[in-house]
């Protein structure tokens, strides 16, 4: 499958879910990241105007664990965010942020994301990491 059909089948399996609700599109998968963006608008303000720092928290976990799906190789797994941490440096009131996740580790059971969330200028706005596993899918 080619990066834009695994960015489509991202897309599609997150319809009628938070992140479809905080308008999250996934746009470039590489040989080793994956990046999404996420509209800055008053659905996703603190009550000054503001990007919600849960917002961009949840924006994390969402690539960092699409990531994980991606590059995890075992079939018939579920993958779980087990911890995420967002360090917030830059406050965003319109446009987009983005966030292009990246592996620090690659284990067959636990999974560490870098991910880098910037502006419409590039800057940085948060540095998050999370942490995933893989377990077995006992359905």
């Amino acid at each position: 499958m080619n990066n834009e059909n695994v960015l489509a089948v991202l897309q599609e399996r997150c319809a009628n879910t938070l992140v479809d609700t905080l308008g999250v599109t996934f746009v470039e998968l590489g040989e080793d990241y994956l990046t999404a963006k996420m509209p800055v608008t008053a659905a996703v303000h603190q009550v000054d105007g503001v990007l919600h720092g849960g917002a961009t928290a949840a924006l994390a976990e969402t690539v960092g664990s699409a990531a994980c799906a991606i590059f995890c190789k075992t079939d018939n797994v579920i993958m779980r965010g087990i911890e995420v941490s967002a360090n917030h440096v830059r406050g965003v009131r319109s446009g987009y942020v983005y966030a292009k996740a990246t592996a620090l580790h690659k284990g067959n059971t636990m999974q560490h994301w870098q991910i880098s969330i910037t502006n419409d200028e590039d800057q940085l706005v948060s540095s998050c990491k999370l942490t995933t596993i893989i377990l077995p899918n006992k359905k």
